[in-house]
């Protein structure tokens, strides 16, 4: 599946626009991650921990938006927009959402 930030793919023309597509995925950070972040940000350099867990979940959003796609029967997903929240301070859960526009191109 074709994917784009941009609103239009330069090398293919957009035949029908099959409408809104997305994808959702929470993850819950754990105590040893969260432990090794403190460490992390007082000694410095890069937590890398949370950094697989938000790669980890931003492909699982990608991945059930373009399968929506898919169903809808979309060859790409154009004007794709990626959104991170955090879900209360005390849980510790973070969303990330993935939304575009499924297309059928010519």
């Amino acid at each position: 599946m074709i994917t784009a930030t941009t609103p239009h793919l330069a090398e293919r023309a957009t035949a029908a626009t099959l409408g809104v597509v997305t994808g959702e995925a929470i993850i819950g950070a754990n105590i040893f991650r969260d432990l090794l972040a403190g460490v992390t940000n007082v000694l410095g350099g890069r937590a890398t921990g949370y950094e697989k867990a938000l790669r980890q979940a931003r492909d699982i959003a990608l991945s059930e938006m373009c399968d929506e796609a898919r169903s809808m029967g979309a060859d790409a997903v154009v004007a794709v927009d990626l959104d991170y929240e955090t879900l209360g301070v005390e849980n510790g859960m973070l969303m990330v959402s993935a939304s575009g526009t499924a297309v059928k191109l010519a």
